[in-house]
């Protein structure tokens, strides 16, 4: 099943109020498709909801597996919804093993990265796939300022720093229309 826009908020305000009938209430950070939907930056389905962190008193926590309180309540809004068994899981949260873009936790809009913060994910996700896949599609539909870019572009190389992720990055950039002189961000 692929969610569409109005299904994807009744699942979670239905997984929102079976977390609090149950006195187990979360806070999630999501990335992804599903958070650009969210967003309404994009317009076509998603198969599934990322979450990359849970927020506890104002901190947040990487999430490779979901808390028991959370998987038991997204299976039972699932079973309820018919949804798959997997429609809301732990995305890529190895994205929190490093600094995430500086401030992003300023630049919060209802627990899902901002504009920029998306830009530097699906950047990363672009550079090494071809421009007619689903993540280079999604980095132009947020329409990427020019300054935001080559900013997404030095986050990104925190995360890969070998010469070959630096040289599909820089034609990436490219491919934006971004001059990359010499090499450099």
């Amino acid at each position: 099943m692929l969610f569409q826009l109005e299904a994807l908020e009744e699942a979670l305000r239905s997984l929102g109020a079976v977390l609090d009938e149950r006195r187990t209430p979360c806070c999630l950070l999501f990335i992804g498709g599903s958070s650009l939907l969210l967003l309404k930056v994009i317009d076509q389905p998603t198969g599934d909801l990322d979450v990359i962190g849970l927020v506890e008193n104002g901190h947040y926590f990487k999430v490779d597996t979901l808390p028991g309180p959370l998987a038991a309540s997204a299976a039972q809004v699932g079973q309820a919804f018919d949804l798959p068994e997997n429609w809301l899981k732990p995305g890529p949260a190895s994205l929190m093993d490093f600094e995430l873009p500086p401030s992003w936790e300023d630049r919060i809009e209802v627990h899902l990265p901002s504009l920029f913060d998306k830009v530097c994910f699906k950047l990363y996700d672009a550079v090494d796939r071809s421009p007619n896949e689903k993540h280079y599609h999604d980095l132009q539909a947020l329409q990427p300022s020019p300054d935001a870019l080559p900013r997404g572009g030095r986050w990104a190389m925190t995360h890969d720093p070998s010469t070959g992720f630096k040289t599909d990055l820089l034609g990436c950039l490219s491919s934006f229309g971004m001059e990359v002189e010499n090499g450099k961000l």
